[in-house]
């Protein structure tokens, strides 16, 4: 089951949301909120799979929310304004339903994010080793041994991810998540740094206005993740 809650700030769009979700049988309803920041104090204390996330609400939007989430739980933007299309997309929602929506349209993105929470849940996706050196990726039909070492970082797509090794042209795509991978990796060694990158910490040797250079590649700091990562800049510092 995906436990799944619902926010939004009008009652007969929460109503029906939640009936959707009640009637869907791999969706748990865990709860509904017609206030962001109410909804902000559940999310701090409850494991949540996937939440259906109006845009436009006082005090606090759908976007800035979801911001917040980063990292977190899967969204589904529920809004009347389709202008919020591109932003909400920008920031990894798994769909975008336009109201008035029905059932089949909520079903389809319910789907989607089943998918996506069922692809992090599958710990034979990604193995690691209990020496903690390497961990085994499926790839291309074949499981290959990837050794920590090796990493530079690691770019997420959607549904899969590509690992950037040392002394390989190609990156390993591997249907997988980023979420999914990060908890197989030590702390110590690997960082998130965006919500699309997570870097190997030994890799860095260049860092240019808060932007990592691995050769040509630029990959920014996410602002939600500067401060962690200054913390690693500043223990290192000379």
């Amino acid at each position: 089951m995906i436990r799944t809650i619902a926010i939004d700030d009008e009652p007969l769009a929460l109503q029906l949301v939640a009936g959707y979700i009640s009637k869907t049988p791999f969706l748990e309803l865990a709860g509904t909120f017609d206030n962001p920041l109410t909804a902000i104090e559940f999310l701090d204390k409850e494991q949540i799979d996937l939440v259906f996330l109006d845009i436009q609400m006082p005090d606090l939007t759908g976007t800035a929310l979801a911001r917040n989430l980063a990292g977190g739980p899967k969204i589904v933007f529920t809004t009347a304004f389709e202008k919020y299309a591109i932003e909400g997309f920008k920031l990894d929602a798994v769909d975008y339903l336009l109201k008035p929506f029905d059932y089949e349209e909520f079903l389809a993105a319910a789907q989607k994010a089943k998918r996506l929470v069922e692809l992090e849940q599958k710990s034979e996706t990604t193995t690691i080793n209990s020496d903690n050196r390497f961990l085994f990726l499926k790839s291309d039909y074949k499981i290959r041994r990837i050794n920590f070492d090796d990493i530079i970082y690691i770019e997420s797509l959607k549904d899969y991810v590509k690992v950037y090794l040392k002394n390989e042209q190609k990156a390993i795509l591997s249907l997988t998540t980023l979420k999914a991978i990060e908890s197989k990796l030590p702390e110590s060694i690997f960082m998130r740094v965006h919500r699309s990158y997570i870097v190997n910490l030994n890799q860095v040797h260049t860092i240019d206005r808060y932007r990592i250079v691995f050769g040509s590649v630029y990959i920014p700091i996410g602002e939600q993740y500067k401060e962690k990562f200054q913390e690693f800049v500043d223990k290192n510092f000379l």
